[in-house]
């Protein structure tokens, strides 16, 4: 299912970023509150997002179908209790065609430039497709939109076959081929049992081991797939059983990782259940605190590492070659494909580098003093106008990403909503709110596992803050994103004049 592209219009009230759960989700709420002078624009061919971009083989969900799916729109057709990546997939096309509102969808446009214009108290959003003035600018880009490839002195001159787990080549054949791939992040552990049973060799570069808990998936019986579309409140419960679940790791994050130890003993359970050699179990065996880094989960990751066609190498890679890899020791291991498993770029998002706020600098300049910081992970001071869903410290380490989601969209749907009551042009956090907010985020953060744990993970920025998770439940982030609270804003008031000329500043 695909939009196609036509023209732009010169001016919309609402301009969403990005067609996957963040922007087709704001799309149906502002829709459904009677904002519907809006458009969604996405660089790809279809609503997905990162599900209708990640086609590696394996690509799953790690949270429960019940739970990583819209509130306000449950499948009961989910084959297992953990989606693969095309259920996903199409349920978002099927949610997004059931809705209505595709008619504003256009695919197949890039960002190249917002900025923010003072005297028309709008921005300009500068597409491949035209450009756009907008009100109101929502960024549903996401952190796992943008793969990273590893810095590596010569992976450029690499002469065979190369490409990114999220942007995986299907017309390349894997059987036979002697296969390396570096990482052994989410996607590498779902990719690997896969590739293993068909490659001839595959070397498994290892920088840093993950702690593997199993994977308690299973497929659901007809009847109770029957049950999800005939039993009224049948699902919700399921629903709430996973949620509630899952808010049980949050003391074990944030407050006491002690409390985390079970975890650990199921996780070296895994290894020893999935790996006999002594040796491979010491290579594969984690030297942080589980928590530290994601937790994964997998019952063939293991078991894929013990088989005769698959070595983990673990000293670090000094260089590419035309060839092949050369590792730290001198060995040289030749390739005929080079698979890259190195995450994407989370705390420095691409879409940073392409707004603009009142004083002209980016988003990327203005975190590059000292990292993300936004108020409530949803809007910035300076960007008037400008929401970010999945922002600065929303990302979640144990349950489900849509219920953030969910919840900054109630929050945005809220602030236009008093905008429209209120009379006004454009508003932003104040600097106050802003700098209170982080400085709480920060504090926290210092006892979770994430900051004490002993590792170096993508939570961190260059600075060595974690700008990435939110580090209390996700009831309170709720919560505190219930009602817009525009006391804690500055706001523009508009005049009843036509016109921007006569717009008065106003600090609430």
């Amino acid at each position: 299912m695909t939009t196609q592209t036509s023209t732009l219009p010169e001016r919309v009230r609402v301009l969403v970023i990005g067609a996957g759960f963040a922007g087709l989700g704001a799309a149906i709420k502002l829709e459904e509150a009677g904002h519907a002078d809006f458009l969604v624009i996405d660089k790809g061919e279809s609503v997905g997002g990162t599900w209708r971009d990640n086609t590696y083989p394996g690509a799953a969900c790690d949270v429960p179908s019940q739970l990583y799916s819209f509130s306000f729109a449950p499948n009961p057709n989910w084959s297992r209790s953990f989606s693969p990546q095309p259920e996903i997939h199409a349920y978002l096309q099927d949610v997004a065609q059931k809705s209505g509102v595709l008619d504003r969808f256009r695919f197949g446009v890039t960002v190249q430039d917002a900025a923010w214009d003072e005297t028309d108290q709008a921005w300009t959003v500068v597409t491949s497709a035209g450009t756009v003035i907008t009100d109101v600018l929502i960024s549903g880009a996401g952190g796992l939109s943008e793969p990273k490839n590893p810095d590596i002195k010569g992976i450029d001159d690499f002469g065979g076959q190369i490409f990114h787990t999220a942007r995986w080549d299907h017309d390349t054949d894997l059987t036979g081929k002697r296969v390396a791939i570096i990482g052994t992040g989410a996607s590498a552990i779902q990719v690997i049992p896969e590739i293993a049973k068909t490659v001839g060799h595959l070397d498994v570069y290892q920088r840093t081991a993950p702690w593997v808990m199993p994977r308690h998936d299973r497929a659901y019986t007809g009847i109770e797939r029957l049950g999800f579309k005939l039993v009224p409140g049948l699902q919700k419960l399921y629903r709430t059983a996973i949620y509630w679940g899952r808010e049980t790791y949050v003391p074990g994050f944030v407050r006491a990782p002690k409390i985390l130890t079970l975890a650990k003993t199921m996780a070296l359970g895994n290894i020893k259940k999935g790996i006999s050699d002594p040796d491979l179990q010491a290579k594969v065996t984690p030297d942080f605190a589980i928590g530290c880094k994601r937790i994964l989960i997998s019952n063939t990751y293991y078991p894929a590492l013990a088989q005769d066609n698959v070595e983990v190498i673990t000293d670090g890679i000094a260089e590419i070659t035309p060839t092949g890899v050369v590792t730290r020791d001198g060995v040289s291991r030749d390739v005929d494909v080079l698979i890259v498993a190195t995450g994407f770029h989370t705390t420095d998002q691409p879409i940073a580098h392409h707004i603009k706020g009142r004083d002209g600098r980016t988003l990327a300049d203005v975190w590059s003093v000292g990292g993300m910081a936004q108020y409530k992970g949803t809007t910035t001071s300076g960007f008037p106008n400008l929401f970010q869903i999945v922002g600065a410290n929303v990302g979640l380490g144990h349950s489900s990403m849509v219920f953030m989601i969910e919840s900054q969209v109630n929050y945005i749907v809220s602030a236009l909503q008093q905008m429209g009551a209120g009379q006004i042009s454009s508003l932003e956090p104040t600097v106050e709110a802003q700098t209170e907010w982080s400085e709480d985020l920060h504090r926290r953060m210092q006892t979770t596992v994430w900051s004490t744990g002993g590792c170096a993970s993508w939570y961190l920025d260059e600075h060595g803050r974690n700008t990435t998770l939110w580090p209390r439940t996700t009831f309170a982030f709720r919560q505190l994103l219930r009602e817009f609270d525009i006391d804690k804003y500055v706001v523009t008031a508009r005049s009843t004049a036509p016109t921007h000329s006569t717009e008065e500043k106003v600090a609430l």
